[in-house]
């Protein structure tokens, strides 16, 4: 399972036009929700969006970012010329975000820089603060946990210690009366039918479009009604083939304050250009463990056992390559993370580790020629680098391609180990990094 962000606006339109159908049309979320990105010419939107210029307004970032009250990043109660100024002057040049504040409302932490690009623009609703209040939804390792608050906002504070919790079980999913039972004591006994069956749909919705968190603080309940103001989400994107269609034109934004290297941007073109996945996140380039993994769920099996195994600091790279790429493809992705890797040497040597689980579809000896071609181009900084690698993949031809693999570190002069699907991956990392124990 792999946990990717989303914007705030693209989950809240997720939640205007669908939500009626997980809650049999009981509740309807409102669909008046505008993005306004670097491309977008502020001009013309009231001419699209009617309502900017007849209702009162709230502006904030869309980037990731967490507490934007405290940092002063929510306009309320504008209008469309006080929401355009207020975006163009906040755009204009780069700001810092904190993550911290102390007792006192002061920033507890050195704050991360960066440009914002990218805000949504909603309607204001007028409430009480009493009409606040507080629901998440998360994977667990047995299930998901829904909780929930009776306050909400932006001075929620520690809801793990203070919401109530409800565990679900994988492949079920809780009645309105049981949340009404285990979550909502502290609400007002007229409002317990509307939440539960608030939170009941929401849970519908959050595990058939395969949310891993969904988070929105505050939520307002009112006599006769349940409106998000504030969302936060993240999605299974391994999923994309299953939930995608729902999902509709949304994408996986990088975090408040870092740039897409020129690398990660050039895998995401190749991966634009494809049916296959390519992904690449660089997480340190001086790191000595590089990883070349075929699939998402393998990547994340890599990534926590490095992490496991105590090299999380010196983990380079995170991604994947699957959905059966050709040789061109897999040459270009692989050559773009053994150049990162071979750019700058470490005294104790490199892994890279070239993995995979057993494909189903995907030729493993067609796609290695790509990676072969690749480690062949760069055998001299290889050596230069003292690169080991460690080959562990099963499918399709996968003899074939072990066969090929273990032939290059011959000619090549590289030291290359390979295993089949009889050797887990998580054993590979160990025999890897710890040399076998």
């Amino acid at each position: 399972m792999a946990h990717k962000a989303i914007r705030e606006a693209d989950g809240k339109r997720m939640l205007a036009r669908l939500f009626k159908d997980y809650s049999n049309g009981k509740y309807v979320i409102s669909d008046k929700c505008v993005t306004v990105g670097p491309d977008t010419d502020m001009t013309e939107l009231p001419n699209q969006y009617k309502w900017l210029t007849t209702e009162k307004l709230v502006v904030k970032p869309d980037q990731l970012i967490k507490r934007r009250g405290k940092n002063n990043l929510i306009l309320v109660g504008a209008n469309y010329d006080q929401a355009k100024k207020w975006i163009e002057e906040k755009a204009k040049a780069p700001i810092t975000i904190y993550g911290k504040f102390d007792a006192d409302g002061k920033p507890a932490d050195k704050g991360t820089v960066g440009q914002l690009t990218h805000f949504i623009i909603e309607p204001m609703v007028p409430h009480n603060e009493s009409d606040e209040c507080y629901i998440s939804m998360m994977a667990t390792h047995d299930g998901d946990a829904i909780l929930f608050y009776h306050e909400g906002g932006v001075n929620v504070g520690d809801v793990d210690a203070k919401a109530s919790r409800l565990e679900v079980p994988i492949s079920t999913v809780p009645t309105a009366a049981e949340i009404e039972e285990k979550l909502l004591e502290k609400v007002p006994v007229d409002r317990r039918k509307l939440v539960s069956g608030f939170i009941e749909a929401l849970f519908k919705f959050y595990a058939d479009l395969n949310f891993t968190y969904l988070e929105i603080n505050p939520v307002v309940v009112t006599q006769n009604a349940v409106i998000p103001l504030d969302l936060a989400a993240k999605l299974d994107n391994t999923a994309e083939f299953e939930s995608g269609d729902k999902w509709g034109d949304i994408e996986f934004p990088v975090p408040f304050g870092r740039t897409p290297t020129k690398e990660e941007a050039f895998v995401e073109d190749l991966d634009s250009k494809t049916g296959a996945s390519l992904k690449l996140t660089v997480l340190n380039p001086e790191g000595r463990v590089w990883t070349m993994v075929a699939g998402g769920g393998a990547s994340v099996i890599y990534a926590d056992t490095i992490t496991d195994l105590g090299y999380m600091n010196e983990m380079a790279n995170y991604g994947e390559y699957s959905g059966d790429p050709n040789e061109e493809f897999t040459y270009l992705y692989a050559k773009t993370i053994i150049d990162l890797m071979t750019r700058n040497k470490n005294q104790k040597g490199k892994f890279l580790l070239i993995g995979g689980g057993i494909a189903n579809f995907t030729d493993v000896a067609k796609t290695f020629k790509g990676i072969i071609k690749a480690l062949s181009e760069y055998q001299q900084k290889l050596q230069e680098n003292q690169v080991k690698i460690y080959v562990r993949r099963g499918g399709p031809n996968y003899q074939e391609g072990l066969m090929q693999m273990r032939e290059l570190g011959k000619r090549i002069g590289v030291p290359i180990e390979v295993y089949g699907p009889e050797t887990h991956m998580t054993k590979i990392v160990s025999i890897a990094l710890n040399g076998g124990n």
